[in-house]
């Protein structure tokens, strides 16, 4: 499954949980693979960092 974040790039990822489309100036992704095990806390903060910037830029 891969998770993609539009703005990504404008997103702090202290865990390092992009690991995909690293390379562009906007977007980042999350690529999950069948029995990968993915930090809950860390994923939870992703996703409220996201949001956070995707409403600052509304």
């Amino acid at each position: 499954m891969k998770l993609t974040f539009a703005k990504g790039a404008s997103v702090k990822d202290p865990a390092g949980l992009f690991n995909s489309s690293l390379d562009g100036n906007t977007r980042r992704a999350i690529d999950i693979s069948e029995g990968d095990e993915l930090d809950e806390a860390a994923f939870k903060a992703l996703i409220r960092a996201a949001a956070a910037v995707n409403k600052s830029k509304a």
